[in-house]
């Protein structure tokens, strides 16, 4: 019983051997050394495409972040000043101030 398990054992780590030398030896073949390449250029279009991604994501989530903080109309001066609210369109007369010689 005890040679029947060697035996086992020896055929087993045989196969594995037999296995990893052909893998070896067809990793540096011609045809070998091309699916390498092939895989390293795959490997670096997806990663190229995936930066790509991570970065347009962060690009939308850092301009709703920075739209969030700057929302609402701003005003430029100082109080009692000529105040001009900035709107989408750029800015315009606070229409709360009455300018002299002009009629509302």
């Amino acid at each position: 019983m005890r040679g029947a398990i060697w035996f086992v054992v020896g055929a087993g780590a045989g196969v594995y051997a037999v296995v990893k030398g052909r893998r070896a030896a067809e990793a540096f073949t011609a045809d070998g050394l091309r699916d390498r390449a092939q895989a390293l250029g795959v490997g670096a279009r997806i990663f190229r495409d995936e930066l790509a991604t991570g970065k347009a994501e962060k690009e939308l989530e850092l301009r709703e972040w920075i739209e969030a903080r700057t929302a609402g109309p701003k005003q430029i001066g100082a109080a009692g000043a000529e105040q001009q609210t900035l709107g989408l369109t750029g800015p315009t007369e606070d229409p709360r101030q009455n300018t002299e010689g002009s009629t509302p």
